[in-house]
């Protein structure tokens, strides 16, 4: 058996144990790692190895978690959503506020990290009203995911999308002079309106906020502004070195530390933001780059993309069909992060030996890797944290239950994004 073999066989069995067993993902992911430098299949030079960790994309997220900690304790997010509970009038645009409310923050920060903000107001309102609130959970949990591919810093695929294909923040806007990725998913979202006022229109209950939560520290609220000001001031910048982004975010999450300490002297704060960092997600992104650099230095990733040219053949738009709508079902029940991690260097292969730019297969991989999670309740991060909230509260949630709100949000944006993105980037 052939040393490329081998690496396949070890980068399936880890795909099957994530799905199988979602718990041992870090497991599976690392052993592989360590098997691949053991076997010969990755260079065994420590160098080497730390090189293909890209520490940027691990400093942006963990630096933007540390300052999310802060803002959601500042209570910013629950005076905003206050303001919109204060503006609807009745339950239905309740829903669908709140949820484009959450698709908005999520442009910016982590989805997880949206819904954990959102929810509990959506809980307390529910609760207020005595309706569900499952309805309404899933909804901000499917616009998070929605929109998160919008922006460079919005959710960690678009992290990822932005170093490896070298785009800046703006770029995001508008890239080679056309609408880039941001424009397919915010009209995908609008495109969700309508669906929403379709399933929601018999709640029609009167609802109002009697009192504003008021928010004490505005620090968080700049530094999260900064964040996105200062990647912006930077994607101006020429020859900036790799890690500009990371250092960016982390050196704001250090200031917010530094800052909270100096005005509440309470180390436990510290410890908190910390323990917020989300260091699964860091070591699963820090393992897969090893894992990726494995295969593609045996050559599985210029064989998978030989293979993809094969079944789409020069014809661009089958080929972009088939990412899309393949990304779609398999983002549906794996783990968007692996599998983008994974595609992005086929897609550049693809794109290489075709001749042609990558960017609306880029584009297309995004779009059906991100929406294609709202299908089902394990499709997303967002999704699953959404329902453990309400099995919390003693709503059990079905595929089934899920999936009524999460197909038709899903088939809509999808289609908008793929028509979208073909016909401006192809």
């Amino acid at each position: 058996m052939d040393i490329k073999t081998v690496a396949l066989i070890l980068f399936l069995l880890m795909y099957v144990v994530m799905i199988l067993k979602s718990e041992w993902k870090i497991y599976a992911i690392w052993g592989v790692a360590a098997a691949f430098v053991v076997l010969g299949i990755l260079q065994r030079n420590p160098l080497y190895i730390l090189s293909v960790v890209n520490w940027n994309v691990l400093m942006m997220i963990g630096g933007t978690m540390l300052v999310v900690w802060f803002f959601i304790e500042s209570k910013m997010p629950n005076l905003l959503a206050d303001i919109i509970l204060d503006k609807c009038p009745n339950v239905m645009w309740v829903i669908i506020l709140m949820s484009l409310f959450a698709g908005a923050v999520s442009a910016f920060i982590d989805n997880v990290a949206t819904v954990l903000m959102i929810a509990p107001v959506a809980l307390a309102v529910c609760k207020k009203l005595n309706i569900s609130p499952v309805s309404m959970l899933i909804s901000i949990a499917v616009s998070s995911n929605l929109q998160g591919a919008a922006t460079l810093v919005g959710d960690t695929t678009s992290i990822m999308l932005g170093d490896y294909a070298d785009m800046n923040f703006m770029e995001f806007f508008v890239l080679h002079g056309r609408p880039s990725i941001f424009w397919p998913v915010e009209l995908g979202a609008l495109m969700t309106v309508p669906v929403m006022m379709l399933e929601f229109h018999h709640l029609n209950q009167p609802v109002e906020a009697r009192e504003k939560t008021v928010v004490e520290d505005m620090f968080p609220t700049f530094a999260l502004c900064g964040i996105v000001v200062c990647l912006i001031i930077a994607s101006f910048i020429p020859n900036t070195p790799k890690i500009t982004n990371g250092l960016i975010c982390c050196s704001i999450g250090v200031i917010c530390m530094i800052y909270d300490y100096a005005r509440h002297h309470e180390r436990k704060n510290i410890v908190h933001a910390l323990a917020s960092v989300d260091t699964e997600t860091l070591l699963v992104l820090g393992g897969l780059f090893i894992v990726i650099r494995g295969i593609t230095d045996v050559g599985i990733i210029a064989d998978a993309a030989n293979l993809i040219i094969k079944f789409g053949g020069d014809n661009l738009f089958v080929l972009y069909t088939i990412i899309v709508w393949g990304s779609v079902v398999i983002s549906a029940f794996v783990d968007n992060i692996p599998y983008v991690a994974t595609m992005l260097p086929i897609l550049s292969g693809i794109t290489a030996t075709l001749g042609i730019e990558p960017y609306v297969l880029y584009f297309g991989l995004l779009t059906g890797a991100t929406l294609g999670g709202n299908i089902t309740p394990i499709g997303a991060s967002a999704n699953i944290t959404a329902v453990g909230m309400l099995k919390a509260g003693g709503h059990d949630v079905s595929f089934g239950d899920f999936m009524k709100i999460g197909l038709p949000f899903t088939l809509v944006a999808v289609i908008t994004g793929y028509l979208f993105t073909w016909f401006v980037w192809a």
